[in-house]
């Protein structure tokens, strides 16, 4: 029995935004325990802020200030809290209407089991010990006796030291499963062999395969060795160096399409200066002991290949 391959993934970055009139006053308000929304031509108050109507795209710069106090309009109970969500024991997310507001929040409910929340409820904000100008500077809701009261009332945005940009962590962890065609394409490259598969109808080699042409859509069966050698099709220069990564900038990454193959893959380029690297560069990888693929690829020495020679390589 082939092994099954599996491989824990992570795709990591963070996401950084300046922030306009509208939302820079929202999330200042919010360090300053202060809710601001948006009035609409029509009256309507949004809460959140947008700064375009949803409903006619017309800008919107009236903001005004609602109550921390609400009401439940829907809600669903959450058993099982993933790491940085709000709370780390079992709560409710739920859709606040602030009083003032005619639109509602989303945010983390405290409460003592799903019994204890229902549609229509009372609750109040439960603020951050620390606020820095982020939706965290709401903890969460809590439930609370207070009858609706409040009308939204003019503000001016204006705070000291507004919050002008924010960094939100983007993170997602996944089991990478490889079907049989990329299955047999790893095993091969832990072998020091690159096997590609051949489309039945265009009659093109994909490497990496993937079961099917990317072509034409049709299923690919019939299994191809190429390479390891084979050439650069062009190329970039890396210069900011990737969170945790290992390898010093500058570097460069390719197109490299091998010998047998239709369709270009990704490889880094080393044992060269940046400067130096061309298209129609031939290549050919190298592995680190014990790697199941090529660590990066290096230049064989050859003559440079022909330009028609790899010009249609995708």
């Amino acid at each position: 029995m082939p092994e099954n391959l599996t491989a824990p993934l992570v795709v990591s970055f963070p996401f950084t935004r300046s922030l306009g009139p509208v939302q820079s006053a929202f999330l200042t308000g919010l360090r300053e325990r202060t809710v601001l929304g948006v009035r609409t031509r029509d009256g309507r108050v949004l809460v959140p802020p947008v700064e375009y109507d949803p409903v006619t795209a017309e800008e919107i710069r009236d903001l005004v200030e609602v109550a921390t106090t609400g009401t439940v309009t829907t809600w669903a109970w959450n058993g099982s809290p993933r790491p940085r969500q709000p709370l780390p024991h079992p709560f409710a997310w739920a859709l606040v209407r602030l009083d003032g507001a005619d639109t509602a929040l989303l945010h983390a409910l405290d409460a003592d089991g799903p019994e204890a929340v229902r549609t229509g409820m009372r609750v109040r904000i439960r603020w951050a010990a620390r606020r820095e100008g982020a939706i965290t500077d709401i903890a969460c809701f809590e439930p609370c006796a207070t009858a609706a009261a409040g009308h939204a009332r003019a503000h001016s945005g204006k705070f000291p030291e507004p919050v002008t940009g924010i960094t939100t962590p983007a993170r997602l962890d996944y089991t990478y499963t490889p079907g049989r065609a990329q299955s047999r394409h790893l095993n091969a490259l832990a072998r020091h062999r690159t096997l590609g598969e051949r489309c039945p109808s265009c009659r093109k080699v994909c490497v990496p395969p993937r079961g099917a042409c990317p072509t034409c859509g049709v299923a690919t069966t019939e299994q191809v060795e190429v390479g390891p050698r084979g050439t650069v099709t062009t190329f970039c220069v890396v210069n900011i160096k990737a969170k945790d990564a290992h390898i010093d900038v500058p570097y460069v990454y390719a197109h490299i399409a091998l010998d047998g193959a239709d369709l270009a893959l990704h490889g880094r380029i080393a044992g060269i200066p940046c400067d130096q690297v061309r298209m129609g560069l031939r290549v050919e990888p190298v592995w680190k002991e014990g790697d199941r693929y090529p660590d990066h690829y290096r230049p064989t020495g050859e003559p440079d290949a022909a330009y028609d020679s790899y010009k249609e390589s995708p």
